[in-house]
């Protein structure tokens, strides 16, 4: 699948799903799109922040340099909020 970003008059942009004939969506305005990105991408954020995946009780943790664990159900979860963490918002 192809996604292309199409602006549209009145400044806007849509996102443009090609190769979706079977799918009910073919465009979506941008306001609308939120990207969540996979694993590797998170860890790649946290760059030389990361210091370990560990598997706790329930899910997981990502241990950052500053020495702060970061929980949560699924690693990615934890990835997430380890990179909230490191930019700052809560």
């Amino acid at each position: 699948m192809v996604i292309q970003i199409q602006d549209v008059p009145g400044g806007s942009s849509i996102f443009k799903f090609n190769g979706t004939t079977e799918w009910a969506l073919d465009s979506i305005d941008q306001t609308r799109v939120l990207w969540l990105p996979r694993e590797d991408q998170l860890r790649d954020a946290l760059g030389d922040h990361f210091r370990e995946l560990a598997a706790v009780p329930g899910g997981f943790a990502v241990v950052l340099a500053d020495g702060s664990r970061h929980l949560d159900i699924d690693a990615e979860r934890a990835y997430a909020r380890a990179v909230l963490h490191v930019r700052g918002e809560p």
